[in-house]
């Protein structure tokens, strides 16, 4: 039987009238942004009820979520009270920092990478 070279179809990808597109897109790979946790620092000066405040206010706990965290944050030295995007986290530290050096409390709040 003699050889037959293959012949090239209109159906064959990369052929004329062919999608080659599809052997050769490829998908862009995304990776997420890293994330970053903010900590509450525990202090020996600033009002149990202030943190609990600071804790409904800027990170929309509950009640009875801040009284946790915040024992936490008495006991232990610190507590992780949210994971953000960058952006996000250095707002709410921000916003936390200056809150409470507006009503004259050194209560620290600081982030990091996770």
């Amino acid at each position: 039987m003699p050889f037959r070279a293959p012949v090239m179809t209109d159906k064959t990808p990369g052929g004329p009238g062919g999608d080659a597109s599809v052997l050769t897109k490829t998908k862009p790979k995304t990776q997420r942004p890293p994330l970053y946790k903010v900590m509450l620092l525990n202090d020996d000066y600033t009002p149990m009820e202030f943190v609990v405040h600071v804790l409904e206010r800027f990170f929309g706990l509950s009640h009875a979520q801040s009284f946790e965290i915040m024992l936490t944050v008495h006991k232990k030295g610190l507590a992780v009270v949210g994971v953000f995007s960058y952006e996000i986290a250095e707002t709410k530290v921000a916003q936390v920092m200056d809150f409470a050096r507006r009503h004259q409390h050194p209560l620290q709040c600081t982030m990091e990478k996770e």
